[in-house]
This record gives structure tokens, sequence and C-alpha cells, in this order.
């Protein structure tokens, strides 16, 4: 049997599968920059919404306790709504002719970093979910970078308000002593050594 392909045919087939592979990059590239983005707002509002106005739900995150729910809990509805936001605003089921395409893919961005949140502060710093105590490598930094974030016992001063990228913890600590020293803060009893 001859098959026959015409040259237009087989460039218009490539032209598409080129479109595919660009669709998907692009994509991966929206949600891998949204994540990124969003350990600059984590910072942003852990360091000025948690640690200011918003004290009053953190509060009990700095204490210690034995619930199973924080009222610092609270802040993850609004990571959720944004990501939920961002799924509605890209879809077409919701939005109709109007849904904005990368919407869907920065609320995937979103999610995964509320995901890697969950993972890493809750679970691994705070044991939440798992018993893991981790003795070396970016996993153990970033455990020493938390504990010296609890290291103050009030709103005031403080380090390392980011959740995946931390400073190196001699640095961190060189900082609580220089903010102690100047007043800016105050730390627990444990951590005044």
């Amino acid at each position: 049997m001859y098959f026959s392909v015409t040259i237009p045919a087989l460039f218009v087939a490539a032209c598409d599968v080129y479109k595919g592979i660009m669709n998907v990059l692009l994509a991966l590239a929206i949600v891998l920059a949204t994540m990124l983005v969003m350990e600059g707002v984590a910072w942003a509002s852990h360091k000025y919404i948690m640690h200011g106005f918003g004290w009053a739900w953190h509060r009990d995150h700095h204490q210690p306790h034995d619930r199973v729910l924080e009222k610092n809990d609270l802040y993850a509805v609004f990571g959720a709504a944004m990501s939920i936001g961002m799924f509605a605003v890209g879809s077409p089921l919701v939005m109709g002719s109007e849904a904005w395409w990368p919407g869907t893919w920065i609320g995937l961005g979103i999610f995964g970093y509320g995901l890697i949140y969950t993972l890493i502060h809750d679970g691994l710093v705070h044991q939440r979910y798992f018993r893991y105590v981790p003795k070396g490598g970016y996993a153990r930094r970033l455990v020493q970078a938390h504990k010296l974030h609890h290291a103050t016992s009030s709103k005031e001063g403080g380090v390392s308000f980011g959740f995946v990228f931390v400073r190196h913890p001699a640095r961190l600590k060189a900082e609580l002593k220089r903010q102690r020293e100047a007043g800016l803060t105050t730390l627990r009893e444990t951590e005044r050594s």
C-alpha cells in the first residue's frame, strides 16, 4: 500500500508538536516561578502580618501546647483561597470565554508551595505529621533556622521568616544576639545561654 504525506502536512504536524512542547514548558515555568514568588509572599506575610497586626492568630504557634490545631492554621485557609481563586480564574468551566489560562498554572504553583510548606514546616520542623530529626544537610539547616525563629517570645524582632530558603544558623544566631543586645527582641529563657 502506498502512503503519501506531503511536506506541508509534515511541517504542520511538526509545528503542532513544537507548540505542544512549548505550552508544557511554559506551564511548568509558570508553576515553578509561582512557587519561587510564594516564598517571598510567605516571608513578607510572616514578618509583617503574622508578626504584626495578625499576631493574635500567630501567637499560639510560638507557645508550647498540646492541641492538634492552632489559630495560626487559619492562615492556611488564605493560601488555599488564593490557589482556588487562581484555578477558578483559569477555568473555562467557571469563567467561560473570560478564563485566563495562566491562572490554572499559578493556582497549581500556589498549591505546590503550600504542599512543600506543609511538609517542611508542619511535618519536618514541628513534627505534626511524622517524627524525623535530620542529622545533617539542608533539612537540618531548615529545622535549626526555624528553631531560631521560635527562640523569641514576642512578635518583635526575630530571624528566619522564610520557610524554604534559609540562612546559615550561625548567621541567624549572631543576628538574634545583636537584636537582644539592642533591646529589639526578647529571647525565651532556654535560648539565653
